[in-house]
């Protein structure tokens, strides 16, 4: 595409990094074999030097995993394999210099220099690394004699395990301190290392995946993840702050169901980690009976909160393919002069109708709002935009929540219980994941925070392939994050059931439940589903809406744009500006009330003439939401903030009143009542290269 200047990227940058620092390891090597003939100065010169570029390699390692694709100047063609294969290749590096650390140390030519001035912690650190390096000695004496054996031949998994011990304790003991730790953990594979929350766990080594090596005071042994740690000494220092990385971590499939052992994406894992550490407010809660034990912070809520990777208004624009030179889910059509329609393996509407026996919070917190948080999940990964449903109770059973079956007229889009869902995920295990959650703030403290009060899963496939049936489902709900396996929303219940059947299936239906139900699809909505993208859930009352965006955005990407190779920003306010009513469902309340307003004054052959309703959409566009994202008076969107919403609400009617009175909102902009933030060319000008999806790979 042109319009673009091409410049050496980031990517590029690390791997000719990574290929002079191999180069520089080889040449050490290459000087190592002759170590046995060379004077202690020159070995300690070499140690010195192997320790240098251990340092190095650590450094590039942890700059490459901090890479994103977007921040390349140009397209890369294999991005992710290739930063991949770089990875493996740094740490297989980094690997082999710890060997050679280890033989130094083993033969006492820098001992001082290489552990003594790397030396930093607590006196009961150092006092444990000095009893650990005594042990080492020890082994090392009477394994001497095979020291060479054991650098070029194949070991066995044990011994394996012993050199990597030793290598752990020698080659970076700048990470040997005493942390202190922040929860329960499981063993989720050979290897990790079991623990109870307030160990102290001594960690011999940082490991980029965030898997650290820890010892605890047993003298076991493992591997565990470093955000359930705190460093014990305050003097020490603090939390581990480095950014997660982006690498996959092997962790145990707590759905309830499928494979004991499955890859998850640490860019999802990293909000369950997040929400588990969490919980100092939530302990003081569960103590106080405030909530039941198996409340957790909401693992959607903060995925959300991470970027716009789980948001409709990211899923909404155009996925280009893997070259970028064109759209992957965004096809002409020259036949029927619109955008191509896509069926999809995944096509169908789901229906909220309540949610029964949900625990009632005690009287310390003030709930803000109940709703549920859904999206596409195979037990993994989340494969889609989560979407939010508030729900609605009544004070005289505030166990039951509600959900309004089909939005129309003045009713908000954010309590619509119908929700349409597309996906074109071959994944087997592909499922809707729903989450109960409650936001609240904390009478005695002011704080606002937001908790799941349980969470189900509805796979849509059966064992040979074929989707489930449409139908009515009464999903029980299970407690702790959906990562977690066999948790209770409230245990107690299951404490009070006695032996009797009669009293079991008491018991049963007294435990908290969803109850959805999903719909097949009529001709006319399967037809409007497929021009929507490939991937994306929402709410049906606004749907007719988003079928004008995406016509739109086929005219003028598809069919206006003069080049097909031309990248130029397009001036288009209703392109530039659309995306952001998926984030202010008011906004979007807004809108449909405008276009069903001037709908019902256009003619039945108004109404079929698609290039005469798509031009009278953009006027409604103009006249109602496009002024209001722009008013300086409008209050920022704020989730489950009652004052907030209640102000915005009436100065959208409002608005919306008076430019009903004056046939258009150009008296409103050229008033000098009104005023608007400071002139932004994104507000009209849309960058489809910077707003593409590049090569999702969820779909």
């Amino acid at each position: 595409m042109t319009g673009r200047r091409g410049r050496t990227g980031p990517l590029q940058s690390a791997l000719r990094r990574g290929r002079e620092l191999r180069e520089q390891v080889n040449a050490l090597l290459q000087e190592s074999k002759e170590a046995g003939a060379l004077d202690a100065g020159k070995k300690q010169s070499l140690s010195q030097r192997c320790l240098e570029l251990k340092k190095s390699v650590d450094e590039n390692i942890s700059s490459l995993q901090n890479l994103k694709k977007s921040d390349e100047p140009a397209p890369v063609g294999n991005y992710n394999q290739r930063k991949e294969e770089e990875g493996e290749k740094l740490l297989m590096l980094s690997e082999q210099l710890d060997k050679l650390t280890a033989i130094f140390s083993r033969e006492d030519v820098t001992k001082d220099s290489s552990i003594n001035t790397k030396r930093k912690g607590s006196p009961k650190a150092l006092q444990e690394n000095e009893e650990s390096e005594e042990e080492d000695e020890e082994e090392e004496e009477e394994e001497e004699e095979d020291d060479d054996e054991e650098e070029e031949s194949t070991q066995d998994d044990g011994d394996d395990e012993e050199d990597g011990e030793d290598e752990d304790k020698l080659g970076d003991d700048s990470a040997i301190k005493n942390f202190i730790t922040l929860g329960d953990f499981s063993a989720q594979q050979e290897g990790d290392l079991t623990f109870k929350k307030g160990e102290v766990l001594l960690i011999l080594e940082k490991k980029p995946d965030g898997w650290w090596l820890a010892k605890n005071s047993k003298g076991e042994r493992g591997l565990v993840p470093k955000t359930y740690l705190m460093v014990k000494d305050e003097e020490e220092g603090q939390e581990p702050s480095e950014e997660e990385t982006e690498e996959d971590i092997e962790v145990a499939d707590e759905t309830g169901g499928g494979a004991n052992i499955l890859k998850r994406t640490d860019s999802h894992w990293s909000a369950v980690k997040k929400a588990i550490t969490e919980n100092n407010t939530l302990d003081a809660l569960t103590t106080m009976g405030a909530v039941p034990a198996g409340f957790r912070p909401s693992t959607l809520a903060q995925l959300l909160e991470e970027g716009v990777q789980f948001r409709a208004s990211y899923f909404l624009q155009p996925e280009l393919t893997p070259s970028n030179l064109s759209f992957r889910d965004l096809v002409w059509n020259p036949e029927k002069g619109t955008i191509q329609s896509r069926p999809t393996r995944l096509s169908l509407i789901v229906t909220l109708w309540n949610c029964k026996e949900i625990p009632f919070p005690g009287m310390s917190i003030q709930v803000l709002s109940r709703h549920v948080r859904l999206c596409l999940f195979d037990g993994n990964r989340i494969l889609s935009n989560i979407h939010t449903v508030r729900a609605t109770w009544q004070p005289k059973n505030p166990k039951t929540w509600t959900f309004s079956p089909r939005v129309t007229g003045i009713l908000p889009c954010l309590l619509d219980g119908d929700c349409f869902i597309r996906s074109n995920s071959p994944s087997p295990d592909i499922g809707i994941l729903f989450e109960l959650g409650i936001t609240y703030i904390r009478n005695s403290t002011g704080e606002r925070g937001e908790l799941s009060c349980g969470w189900a899963f509805l796979k849509l496939f059966d064992s040979s392939g074929l989707p489930v049936s449409s139908k009515t489902y009464e999903l029980l709900l299970n407690g702790g994050t959906p990562y977690e396996k066999g948790v209770e929303v409230d245990p107690s219940i299951l404490r009070r059931a006695s032996g009797s059947v009669f009293h079991n299936m008491i018991t049963l239906r007294k435990q908290p439940q969803l109850l959805v139900k999903l719909r097949s699809l009529s001709t006319n909505s399967r037809a409007i589903l497929n021009l929507l993208p490939e991937v994306l859930i929402g709410s049906m009352s606004y749907i007719h809406l988003l079928l004008f965006y995406r016509q739109i955005l086929g005219d003028v990407l598809l069919r206006d744009r003069p080049n097909v190779q031309n990248a130029d920003l397009i001036g288009n306010p209703v392109l530039a500006t659309f995306p952001k009513l998926m984030e202010q469902p008011d906004l979007m309340d807004a809108l449909r009330s405008a276009w069903a307003e001037k709908e019902s004054t256009l003619k039945r052959s108004e109404k079929r003439d698609r290039e005469f309703l798509k031009s009278v959409f953009v006027l409604v566009y103009h006249d109602s939401v496009f002024p209001l994202l722009q008013s300086v008076f409008l209050p920022e969107y704020k989730w489950a903030e009652e004052e907030s919403e209640g102000t915005r609400w009436r100065m959208i009617a409002d608005f919306l009143k008076k430019n009903r009175e004056r046939d258009g909102a150009l008296s409103s902009l050229l008033s000098s009542e009104g005023l608007h933030k400071a002139f932004d060319v994104a507000e009209i000008a849309y960058d489809f290269l910077g707003e593409a999806r590049k090569n999702n790979p969820l779909v």
